[in-house]
């Protein structure tokens, strides 16, 4: 017997879910200025980076795609405590050390993968499929979404709530970027942007998207230039609030593109109504790493 396909939500329960997932991200955050902490929000953060994790492989596993999930899961964890440790240990000065790091455990996660497959016999592409959706789990969740925790280390004067505001900027432009398009494209969204990957998303939406997310990196830039003083100046807050928007919104596509390749609609249900961790915290995973280079890049921050 077929089972009945699960109900559409409607306009208001899909605004509803992505209001709610900006809230618990910024609730997470601001837990950081109630503690004062680092180690609070790095534990948040690994935690939230190894949910996104394990529900990656389980969508593989239940999409059918072939993986690795017992190694991704382990480099994973391994790969973020270890970052963890260091910034935690070290902090603003911990930052230098890590592209070595980054770099000595993506070729780990190849190399360990292939010895994972010496257990048997090859099975065809099976075989280096499992390898490099392994591979890929690992980049896209763990290290991408690494750079968020670095990030609260990126100021030089490092204080538990410098870095948190950093972190509340990138989230704030991010969402907004997230709940622009979706109010702008329901509402006067006629012309579709990519209907072979997301029907829903309208090129109305996608500059709805850009608006708001200058209104979200601007007006909390105007509200706390002090704490945001590591963006630079007013060029920059409104170059960097443009480029991440258009970050997200490929971001969220990229999850589309994923999703869609597997054969499932959410990544999981941790959270309802909004579906799994890795639906919260996938325009993060390529806002969080442009943002920590764009920064380390910039003259204001080169010293």
């Amino acid at each position: 017997m077929t089972e009945p396909a699960p109900a559409k939500k409607s306009k208001a329960q899909v605004f509803g879910a992505r209001l709610f997932s900006t809230l618990l991200l910024w609730a997470m955050v601001t837990g950081v200025f109630l503690s004062g902490s680092a180690w609070v929000f790095i534990v948040m953060m690994t935690s939230l980076a190894l949910l996104g994790v394990r529900e990656y492989f389980q969508m593989t596993q239940s999409g059918g795609m072939p993986s690795q999930p017992r190694w991704g899961v382990l480099i994973s964890l391994a790969y973020l405590l270890l970052i963890g440790w260091k910034l935690g240990s070290e902090g603003h000065a911990g930052l230098n050390s890590l592209l070595g790091l980054d770099v000595a455990f993506v070729i780990l996660a190849v190399i360990g993968g292939l010895m994972w497959q010496l257990r048997r016999a090859v099975d065809d592409k099976k075989t280096i499929i499992e390898v490099a959706v392994t591979t890929l789990g690992f980049i896209y969740v763990a290290v991408f979404f690494s750079f968020l925790i670095r990030l609260f280390f990126v100021p030089a004067d490092h204080t538990a709530a410098s870095g948190a505001w950093l972190v509340i900027w990138l989230v704030v432009v991010t969402k907004f970027t997230d709940m622009g398009a979706y109010i702008t494209g329901s509402l006067i969204g006629k012309h579709k942007m990519i209907p072979h990957i997301s029907p829903g998303k309208t090129w109305q939406g996608f500059g709805g998207g850009l608006a708001f997310a200058q209104l979200a990196g601007c007006g909390l830039f105007a509200l706390i230039p002090d704490e945001l003083a590591v963006l630079g100046g007013w060029g920059w807050v409104v170059g960097l609030s443009l480029l991440l928007a258009l970050v997200a919104v490929v971001g969220d596509l990229a999850e589309s593109v994923l999703k869609r390749s597997i054969g499932v609609k959410d990544s999981g249900n941790t959270l309802p109504g909004i579906g799994g961790v890795l639906d919260l915290i996938d325009s993060l995973c390529f806002t969080a790493p442009v943002l920590y280079f764009a920064l380390k890049w910039m003259p204001v921050c080169s010293s």
